[in-house]
């Protein structure tokens, strides 16, 4: 049987990981400054979470959500002493875009209402709703459209003000990333996110705050949206909750009711998820990520913005994009090929950089040392003269 060519790939095998680096099959190094796609949260293998799903494993593994799992309401204690969000309800799934997908069938639930609104380069995942909710056509199957969802330019507080004064009463909740991901790290601004909060109290909506990518510490914050000074109704997360282990989950404003089997799941929840989650958020405590993101991340973002012929730097914490000139169109496979450095991409032109939130000032100086070492060889190479230290 052939895998469903889906996936464009490059040809390593990464067989082992610790901390902010990997080793292929080869025994190569490479700093991963992506993350597996931001999910790395606390470093590859961490030894504290590589021992509280060995323990749980050594006693059951999964049994369904017919019985009692007391893990589960640990996960649920930490996560609202951790979050600021002790009096939220906890809803566990397996992924970020089912949580996306039960984030919006909840509002539904909530206020029965049908109409949603997205925003320009979203993204919020590959289900059936959550993909109708993502500005991407290319990945939008002819059985997903819908005419419920309507996308708004982001960060545009007269469109969104303008479409709440004419459907208002019609609407049944607004999906935004504090920081979109796959859409460039476009980052919300805070009066925009104040506003979703504003007009979603005044017409009734569902303030739905995708943190799949942008939360769980990523920006400093625990959630993006803190950064705002708003409180949403219902934070999606997945990405660094398990540090790799699948796991997905909703946070639900004390507002709305739980009913019995309005949602449901076979898997989320199960004891290995639980355990992994609750070792992300013990290693967090303990090991002060959340300040360490902010930091780090600072740094890296005042050192990039330093390297001239890089453009338009910008993010929070540890998730920074940055736009490529067409005469580095290469910068990121040299990266990969030249110096052993993963990064991430999103189009047109744009480097993603969403490392673990563990990653340390040495590691974070390697990345930069070789991001201008490679940027004055492409253009040195361009325009045929000798290399300097200075891009």
């Amino acid at each position: 049987m052939k895998l469903f060519d889906v996936y464009p790939i490059n040809d390593i095998n990464i067989v082992k990981g610790l901390g902010s680096y990997v080793w292929d099959d080869k025994g190569i190094e490479y700093l991963d400054m992506y993350g597996g796609h931001a999910v790395i949260s606390i470093g590859h293998t961490h030894p504290h979470w590589v021992k509280k799903i060995e323990d749980q494993l050594e006693k059951i593994a999964f049994y369904s959500n017919s019985i009692k799992i007391p893990l589960q309401q640990e996960l649920a204690d930490k996560l609202g002493k951790v979050s600021g969000k002790n009096n939220y309800q906890l809803f566990l799934c397996n992924s970020g875009a089912e949580a996306n997908e039960n984030a919006l069938k909840l509002a539904s639930f909530h206020n029965g209402r049908k109409k949603i609104i997205a925003f320009t380069k979203s993204f919020h995942g590959r289900t059936s709703l959550a993909v109708s909710a993502t500005d991407n056509p290319s990945i939008v199957a002819p059985v997903n459209e819908t005419e419920n969802v309507a996308f708004l330019p982001f960060n545009d507080e007269d469109a969104l003000k303008k479409y709440f004064e004419k459907n208002g009463n019609e609407i049944c909740a607004v999906i935004v990333e504090g920081i979109q991901g796959v859409g460039g790290i476009r980052v919300a601004s805070k009066t925009f996110l104040q506003l979703v909060r504003n007009v979603c109290n005044q017409y009734g909506a569902v303030f739905i705050a995708d943190e799949v990518q942008c939360g769980y510490g990523r920006t400093g914050t625990f959630y993006s949206q803190d950064q705002a000074d708003v409180e949403a109704d219902i934070y999606s997360m997945a990405k660094g909750m398990g540090n790799g282990f699948p796991i997905g989950a909703i946070s639900i404003s004390p507002a709305i009711a739980a009913k019995h089997f309005m949602l449901g799941t076979t898997f989320g929840g199960n004891h290995l998820a639980c355990a992994a989650a609750i070792a992300v958020l013990e290693v967090m405590e303990k090991e002060n990520i959340l300040k360490n993101a902010d930091e780090t991340g600072n740094y890296l973002l005042n050192e990039i913005a330093k390297i001239p012929s890089l453009e338009n730097v910008r993010g929070k914490g540890l998730m920074i994009g940055f736009d490529v000139p067409s005469e580095l169109q290469e910068l990121r496979a040299n990266l990969l090929k030249r110096h052993k450095i993963f990064t991430g991409y999103a189009k047109p032109n744009v480097i993603r950089l969403l490392p673990s939130l563990a990653l340390d000032k040495k590691d974070a100086d390697k990345f930069l040392n070789a991001l201008r070492e490679e940027v004055n060889f492409l253009l040195s190479e361009k325009q045929n003269i000798p290399a300097s230290v200075n891009a």
